[in-house]
């Protein structure tokens, strides 16, 4: 048999095995990767070794116990040098980035590393197997090339488009549940408590139905019990959150705090405000529903009721007429 009969089989076999192998391993070599980050037991076992070896001081003791408690500090430090590449040159885009990851929740020192270490594994993830599966199969074509632009852009932009969803929705449900909390604020104030005591009794009385909002409060009301003035914490909470409602109820109790005015009816005024602009967007909502209810009537409603009120009477005047006309 000569070299031309293996020839089809070759290439058969490369295209078929090698490409899926190829990328087998790869997943195999990155999951591996991520898993020995996150236990590292190399290092653990040392530090039982060391610890059993020679007493510790208190100080070494809270630092072991701290570090046991990050179990994903490998991970984190792995993903903030690998995101190193995608990182902001200038202090204003990485502080507007901080921001973002802020809005969304993320308030962790190494928030910024580890999404940009996520956007990198995003884009090898999705590129990698791209390049093998059209280059293997089709070659480096024009049009194979599009396709791993295309699918190299998808994972670029994929955690951006989920933090934008994280960020979106967890102001919407502050939003939701801030004039709730502003009555049960309004309720203790009247009856005698200070505002930092209200917003502590607002965060045990809502914590099962308004988490996030929740732990806003409670993270104000820790550094508020840490000696931050009252006017720090409030302007950060509004910041922190990025909703408007949060920022204009900062202001007005900062105001009402300065000037000595009366914190209850400032309060109240804000509580009935952001009710009242949550009733209209509902209303404008309601206004536009029957605009948008024209196009699924047109495409898929009124299509049906025409073939069942005009298709029975259709079908009687063809079987009337059709004889007629062959006659």
């Amino acid at each position: 048999m000569t070299c031309a009969t293996f020839l089809p089989l070759l290439a058969f076999y490369d295209n078929a095995v090698t490409a899926p192998l190829v990328v087998f391993v790869l997943f195999m070599g990155g999951v591996w990767w991520a898993l020995t980050l996150m236990t590292n037991r190399t290092t653990h076992a040392e530090d039982r070794l060391e610890r059993l070896g020679r007493p510790k001081s208190l100080a070494e003791i809270d630092l072991d116990g701290g570090n046991n408690k990050d179990k994903f500090a490998g991970l984190k430090e792995a993903a903030t040098s690998l995101g190193s590449p995608l990182q902001p040159h200038t202090e204003l885009e990485r502080n507007n980035l901080r921001m973002k990851l802020s809005h969304a929740g993320f308030r962790s020192g190494s928030a910024l590393g580890v999404y940009q270490g996520l956007r990198m594994v995003c884009l090898l993830g999705f590129a990698v197997p791209a390049v093998l599966f059209f280059g293997v199969r089709s070659g480096f074509t024009f049009k194979s090339m599009q396709l791993m632009v295309l699918c190299a852009g998808v994972g670029f932009y994929l955690p951006s488009i989920v933090l934008w969803y994280l960020r979106t929705r967890r102001q919407k449900e502050i939003f939701l549940t801030l004039p709730d909390a502003l009555d049960l604020m309004v309720v203790c104030v009247e009856s005698g408590l200070g505002l930092d005591a209200a917003m502590r009794r607002v965060t045990d009385e809502m914590k099962g139905h308004s988490r996030i909002l929740c732990e806003e409060f409670a993270l104000a009301n820790l550094q508020l019990q840490m000696g931050r003035p009252r006017r720090e914490v409030l302007h950060d909470l509004g910041v922190r959150t990025g909703v408007d409602d949060v920022r204009s109820l900062a202001a007005i109790l900062i105001q009402a705090d300065r000037f000595g005015s009366s914190i209850a009816q400032a309060l109240r005024v804000q509580s009935d405000s952001m009710r009242t602009r949550r009733r209209q967007i509902a209303e404008e909502k309601a206004a536009k529903t029957a605009v948008q209810l024209i196009f699924p009537l047109v495409l898929f409603i009124f299509p049906g009721i025409f073939v069942v009120l005009v298709g029975p009477a259709a079908i009687q005047i063809a079987k009337e007429l059709l004889p007629k006309m062959g006659g």
